[in-house]
């Protein structure tokens, strides 16, 4: 029998299960919290529990990995995130998600990473709106059309964008460990922290490492994220976020694990086929609750894959030099992508003074991280951010996933979406954005989300805050299907991309009403012997321009592809 919400009482239930059948009702709106450290048994549990029912509202920063299973299950009726699709190994579509435009598998509502984190916020505070200076309103995104945001005009004539508060019935949430009165621990970085807890209707729902006894461990206040009095009901759940990670700063005798990426890659491979989902869905998640899981992570030999949380030294798999990286004339296509945009990103940070990088995901935050070591053996620092909660990261050699922990070991701060999206890029004039584009326009205007024939693609997530509110380069292979005169579909707003660079050069322009124009030009690795940069314009974009002012760049260098195939040996990004 589901449980009446209001006792302080803490609730222990036996596992996933016992817990989510004790509290959550069909029609709820159920909302999973978006640290580093998903509650994917607890998404498992519902995806049993209301498998078929189509029911379940359910929120959350990004569905991607595991969350695929409440798709599959048919559990879900309606959707509110910001991100539908995959990770790893590189940013993708899924294909449960192609019809996603006709209200297929379910109906959604469309955000960005910030906007969302700031209604729960607005939530979580008791404030009847959140106010934003992302762009979203001006936006193609299905949040834009809803109750949920309004223009208002300021007395001193101000265009003002408001956001209604995200209120949940029942936040769950996956940590690291607990006491028996429910206090959670949440290691940084968290994503969007503690705002969900504070915003649930009915209180949280906890799976953690371990349920800790105070007379073993009293839990150090400055850990507890979740308190107490906001949790309902609480169980133990070991690797609770398998697949993805768990950092638990050591507290409470938990060992922390990484990344599953054999697991990862195996959802992104089952979901491409119905068989292949029904196959995965069955083993993995139709089990006798999460005790039957560990098990077949056993079987499978998941222990020996997931690696402690290692301590900075030991986290990386590979080191510098370790991929020789044969001659310049060698560079791939891809590879001479990354090259230019990294050299044009250290060129604006030597030019413009910019401080800070906010890496999206993608060829984007490969050229990021390579620019950082660029502009490392110049002598000059850059400080590089991501959305979740990294802030000056140290990337490790050989693990090219945005948000790993093996990162977060090597980061001066940790923090979540507001101390990232808010201070390190809202907040800071000297911030330059750099990101991907499925599609970008003569304005700048970006498209992530939908593609002219309706197919879906992923989402913002942060994009559109960082493209509202700082300068940004947008990294992307030039097609004419890519760089068009129109985008299908507006995303991101495009007024403050000031660059663009393509695998045969970077676009310019001074201000947002002109057109970009061609300044460099380096013929590509698979390019015909005869194209010029006339041919390449006319050939991969419908974008106005000769040419005639690219001046030549060097061919990549054996110490740009070095560091590169350093940083990205298993060529993900090559």
């Amino acid at each position: 029998m589901r449980a009446t919400p209001g006792s302080l009482a803490v609730f222990h239930a036996s596992g996933p299960d016992d817990l989510v059948s004790t509290f959550v009702g069909a029609d709820d709106h159920v909302h999973l919290a978006a640290t580093l450290s998903r509650p994917n048994a607890l998404g498992n549990a519902l995806a049993r529990q209301f498998r078929g029912r189509r029911s379940l509202t359910v929120s959350t920063t990004a569905v991607h990995s595991s969350a695929h299973a409440l798709t599959i299950a048919g559990a879900v009726r309606k959707v509110v995130t910001g991100f539908l699709g995959d990770t790893y190994p590189t940013p993708r579509p899924n294909p449960l998600y192609r019809a996603l435009a006709d209200g297929e598998p379910f109906e959604v509502e469309m955000w960005s990473l910030l906007t969302y984190t700031q209604r729960l916020m607005a939530a979580a505070t008791g404030q009847p709106w959140a106010t934003t200076g992302s762009r979203i309103a001006e936006s193609d995104l299905s949040a834009a059309r809803t109750e949920h945001v309004a223009r208002v005009t300021h007395p001193d004539g101000t265009e003002v964008t408001l956001l209604s508060p995200l209120r949940p019935d029942w936040t769950l949430v996956h940590g690291a460990c607990a006491d028996r009165r429910g206090n959670v621990v949440l290691a940084a970085p968290v994503g969007e922290g503690a705002w969900a807890a504070y915003a649930a209707r009915h209180g949280v729902l906890a799976s953690v490492e371990r349920v800790v006894d105070e007379h073993d461990a009293v839990l150090p206040p400055d850990h507890v994220m979740v308190p107490g009095h906001l949790v309902r009901g609480i169980c133990e759940a070991p690797y609770g976020a398998h697949p993805q990670s768990l950092r638990s700063a050591g507290i409470g005798g938990v060992e922390g694990y990484l990344d599953d990426y054999h697991h990862l890659t195996e959802i992104v491979e089952a979901c491409r086929t119905e068989e292949g989902r029904q196959a995965w869905f069955d083993r993995w998640v139709q089990v006798e609750g999460h005790e039957q899981y560990l098990e077949q992570l056993r079987v499978d030999g998941a222990p020996a894959r997931i690696a402690p949380s290692a301590p900075p030294a030991a986290a990386a798999t590979v080191g510098p030099g370790v991929v020789e990286p044969g001659p310049p004339s060698s560079a791939s296509t891809q590879e001479q992508l990354t090259v230019l945009a990294a050299r044009a990103v250290v060129a604006l940070v030597e030019e413009r003074g910019y401080d800070t990088l906010l890496a999206g995901i993608g060829t984007s935050h490969v050229a990021a991280w390579l620019a950082r070591r660029m502009l490392q053996e110049r002598g000059r620092r850059v400080a590089v951010a991501a959305e979740l909660g990294f802030l000056d990261m140290d990337p490790v050699d050989g693990d090219v996933f945005l948000f790993s922990q093996r990162h977060a070991s090597r980061s001066a701060m940790l923090g979540g979406v507001a101390e990232v999206l808010g201070g390190a890029v809202a907040a800071n004039p000297r911030c330059l954005g750099v990101l991907s584009a499925a599609e970008i326009d003569r304005t700048g205007t970006i498209n992530t989300s939908q593609l002219p024939d309706g197919r879906w693609i992923t989402g913002s997530g942060g994009a559109n805050d960082i493209a509202s509110t700082t300068d940004c380069l947008v990294v992307a292979p030039a097609s004419r299907r890519r760089y068009v005169d129109r985008v299908a579909h507006r995303t991101s707003p495009g007024d403050r991309v000031r660059d663009v660079v393509s695998q045969f050069g970077w676009f310019r322009r001074d201000d947002a009403g002109q057109d970009f124009t061609l300044t460099t030009w380096l013929a590509p690795p698979d390019a015909p012997p005869d194209l010029d940069p006339r041919g390449a314009l006319r050939g991969l974009t419908t974008w106005p321009g000769d040419g005639a002012r690219a001046t030549a760049e060097k061919p990549v260098t054996s110490s740009e592809l070095r560091i590169l195939r350093s940083l990205d040996p298993e060529g993900h990004y090559r």
